[in-house]
């Protein structure tokens, strides 16, 4: 334990910035050795079929590509016709529903395909993107649109998209989300290992309450949103979100339910602006541990092509079932910058501000963070990711015995790497690894703790 740890903002800035040139320099070298190599073919079968698709004869150069794609799995032109072709045939009137169905998803599995060892080729990624959206899977089609716009396309090409941008958001209704993962964690409840406390210079040792426990558990997550129009402008949300968190033996289970109601305004095709009224509830074990009432908003706002900036404010009320002296309100305000810097490449950055009013002084607090990432897309399927975040804590109040009567202070560092294959994919689904190494550093005896987690989770990724 100490008493202060300092970690200057700006070196989490300067290894943050060589992480992302060192990724961005590995990208343009791997996407360069793609490039390169002989991917064109000079089968007068592709000509054939390209005709016939200048004509419009979908189906007849479909019967055409299959055949040849089998044939040529590693001329990308081949079958970069074959989902073009697959999803134009999808939007002819006399094909049937379950037909223009099957098309649409032949001609997701070719792009992304094409996209795992070439994920530069923005052209490929518009077509992805157009796919999904005929298939109505729009929080897909808008995620790889918003990458293809970082990628300075023609104007003509760039306004499109800002028309299929504004057609999803026109049409939006439902979201859902469903998730769940395998996790490990060195140290569960973060839990210190500290075995003796000082009090006026003498040494006691505490009981053991075997907290500071590892294990393996499961974590399972869902939720949804419907957006029901009030007006050409105006929509009503409501959402509901639901998290499992179980270990054997159920003493480090965790279940956390969400709600909110409220108003969502479209200012224009860039910005949207909602206030909701949200209940949440926490329990430990399978009891209730708080139940927070209050009100948050929400603010996003796209800047250029590359850059969204998203800013969020709430207050809650809480209260807890049995702790009463640490009832009381949170505020808290965050800002964060997401740069699309290419179509591989992405940053963000958040910086946040959050306090504590507890009804016992020494528990009230406040805490500022800052937090970093950087994921970048790679040939062979892979994707990279890492962060950082720092939060300092500042407590008030007398914290004797637990440090010498001052005011308690915390320093958390939070450091994630993450690896993604998107060559691997069970239903659209693809593996997601993820190590998490924490570190709280306090002047208050048996508050620091230090703990390494691991998580395997699938990830939609088409």
């Amino acid at each position: 334990m100490i008493a202060e740890v300092k970690i200057p903002i700006a070196q989490i800035c300067r290894i943050f910035t060589a992480v992302t040139l060192i990724l961005l320099f590995s990208a343009r070298i791997a996407n360069a050795a793609e490039a390169i190599s002989d991917r064109l073919s000079v089968a007068p079968d592709a000509d054939e079929a390209r005709t016939l698709m200048n004509d419009g004869k979908f189906k007849e150069a479909l019967a055409i590509l299959r055949p040849l794609a089998k044939a040529n799995p590693k001329h990308t032109d081949i079958h970069f016709l074959l989902g073009l072709s697959a999803m134009e045939s999808s939007r002819k009137d006399t094909i049937a529903e379950e037909n223009q169905e099957a098309l649409l998803d032949e001609a997701i599995a070719t792009f992304h395909a094409i996209l795992i060892d070439m994920p530069d080729l923005e052209r490929v990624r518009l077509e992805l993107a157009r796919a999904f959206f005929y298939k109505k899977e729009d929080r897909l089609a808008r995620h790889h649109l918003e990458r293809v716009l970082a990628g300075k396309p023609p104007v003509p090409v760039a306004a499109n998209i800002q028309r299929f941008l504004a057609e999803i958001r026109a049409r939006r209704r439902w979201s859902l989300y469903l998730g769940s993962a395998l996790k490990s964690s060195t140290n569960i409840r973060r839990a210190s290992d500290a075995e003796i406390i000082n009090i006026f210079g003498l040494p006691f040792h505490l009981d053991t309450d075997e907290s500071r426990k590892s294990g393996v558990g499961i974590s399972l997550w869902a939720g949804g949103e419907y957006q029901y129009p009030l007006g050409e402008h105006l929509r009503l949300r409501l959402g509901s979100e639901i998290a499992l968190e179980e270990y054997p033996g159920s003493r480090f289970d965790q279940n956390f339910l969400s709600g909110y109601v409220g108003p969502l305004w479209l200012m224009n095709q860039d910005t949207t602006v909602s206030l909701v009224v949200s209940a949440r509830q926490l329990w430990l074990e399978t009891s209730p541990y708080f139940l927070d009432l209050g009100v948050g908003s929400e603010i996003i706002r796209r800047l250029n092509r590359r850059i969204v900036l998203t800013g969020r404010a709430s207050w809650h009320d809480r209260e807890y079932r049995a702790k009463e002296s640490l009832d009381g309100s949170l505020l808290d305000f965050s800002l964060e910058v997401s740069w699309q810097f290419t179509p591989t490449l992405k940053t963000d950055a958040t910086i946040g501000y959050a306090k504590e009013h507890t009804n016992a002084k020494n528990r009230r607090n406040s805490t500022r963070w800052v937090r970093i990432g950087t994921s970048v897309a790679l040939p062979r399927g892979f994707t990279l990711g890492g962060s950082v975040e720092y939060r300092p804590t500042e407590y008030q109040g007398n914290w004797f015995p637990f440090t010498d009567g001052s005011p308690r202070k915390d320093r958390t560092e939070i450091w994630r790497a993450s690896i993604l294959n998107r060559g691997f994919t069970v239903h659209g689904f693809s593996p997601k690894f993820v190590v998490t190494h924490e570190r709280r550093n306090t002047n208050a005896q048996i508050y620091d703790y230090e703990r390494t987690s691991g998580e395997v989770s699938f990830v939609r990724q088409f």
